[in-house]
């Protein structure tokens, strides 16, 4: 379920990446999913450079997910065909 970051804070829970959707139809699948699976995450518009001939700085949307659940959401982005962000 889609959640706010004061609701991680008050949880204690660290939050890493799971996914840049960099499409809009993208990041509403994943919420979906997540959100279907039982699974709390966040949302939140950042920026990444992205292009091969035009590089430039865009806007996508970054879910984060607690660091407890990470391997599991992961799981389930790879059954749909998405590439979660890999682990730092």
């Amino acid at each position: 379920m889609r959640r706010e970051p004061d609701y991680f804070e008050q949880q204690g829970d660290e939050l890493v990446l799971l996914y840049i959707a960099k499409k809009l139809r993208d990041a509403l699948a994943i919420e979906d999913l997540l959100t279907r699976s039982g699974v709390d995450y966040l949302v939140e518009v950042d920026y990444y450079i992205g292009g091969l001939i035009f590089r430039g700085e865009r806007a996508g949307a970054f879910i984060y997910v607690p660091a407890p659940l990470r391997e599991s959401a992961a799981a389930l982005l790879i059954g749909q065909r998405f590439t979660p962000a890999a682990l730092e």
